[in-house]
């Protein structure tokens, strides 16, 4: 009877064994076994984030910790930068610095060091209806710098450019100066082209009164991803469209990053830089990537 009963155990060990084996193979081929917790909620250093990189902030917060991101509060490109460098956070993640915030920082005495930690693409905009698809940098510059004021002087119909740009500072307008105008000056835009919010540009271009006239520009997540509207389309630049195999291997013309920025007097065994190992680490990209974002490797 006994050795009935260990037989029995023994069998019921074996099958846990195996069935447990079985379940751990399925889990790492579908790449979900659990990950060690990096930090502690303590240890995690103060961070903020442009809108855009909030979903990925809050991916990596809560792989690294094991705790939910709700806890986390952010404020936006810019006034994130201002919070760096007056020291109330420790590392941001953002877009790159306005020559305004670079001049801030150096007037504080703060000097930044700046990460890619993510490829990314600034992206132009119109009305699904708008007849317009691929347009040229150069045709881009020449509609913003307020030299081309027509569609038809680009291949389209004959209806107003409707020219729309963000505010000063934000990520979307340094942006636009550094990838694209670089030193051609940007028009200064009429009050119905001043559009406030990142959401606000796409709205107002894919609106029914704009179907000929609006063109706008974003970051491909944000618009993509975060704030996708269904009439807008993409235009392609050079010939080529955005899309997540075109950033990733740069063929899209306009390739910029989101950077994981910081005080360069950081320690190096600092927990700030042990967060931007761990996020380019391929962890790190398995964690960005599944968040939807584009990896650099």
């Amino acid at each position: 009877m006994k050795k009935k009963i260990f037989t029995f155990i023994f069998v019921l060990f074996f099958m846990a064994i195996v069935v447990g084996g079985c379940f751990i193979y399925y889990e790492y081929s579908k790449g979900n076994i659990p990950t060690k917790q990096i930090f502690t909620k303590e240890e995690f250093p103060k961070i903020d984030a442009s809108l855009a990189t909030q979903p990925l902030v809050d991916a990596i917060y809560e792989d690294f910790t094991k705790s939910s991101s709700n806890d986390l509060n952010y404020t936006n490109t810019h006034p994130a930068y201002v919070n760096l460098v007056d020291g109330k956070v420790d590392v941001i993640i953002v877009t790159e610095p306005s020559k305004e915030e670079l001049e801030y920082a150096k007037e504080k005495n703060v000097e930044l060091e700046v990460i890619p930690i993510v490829n990314e693409a600034f992206v132009f905009f119109v009305n699904k209806k708008n007849k317009i698809d691929n347009l040229t940098i150069e045709q881009i510059r020449n509609i913003y710098s307020g030299e081309y004021t027509n569609f038809n002087q680009v291949g389209g119909e004959n209806s107003k450019i409707l020219a729309y740009q963000r505010p000063e500072n934000s990520g979307s307008q340094t942006g636009m100066l550094s990838l694209v105008m670089k030193d051609v000056k940007m028009k200064k835009p009429v009050t119905e082209e001043y559009i406030a919010s990142m959401a606000g540009i796409i709205d107002i271009v894919a609106s029914f009164n704009n179907e000929k006239q609006g063109i706008g520009y974003s970051y491909y997540y944000y618009a993509n991803t975060m704030y996708n509207n269904e009439n807008i389309k993409f235009l392609g630049i050079n010939g080529v469209k955005p899309t997540y195999k075109t950033i990733q291997d740069k063929t899209y013309p306009i390739i910029t990053n989101y950077y994981a920025v910081f005080n360069k007097n950081e320690a190096s065994d600092s927990n700030v830089r042990k967060l931007v190992k761990q996020i380019l680490s391929k962890r790190g990209s398995k964690v960005a990537k599944k968040a939807g974002y584009v990896t650099i490797k």
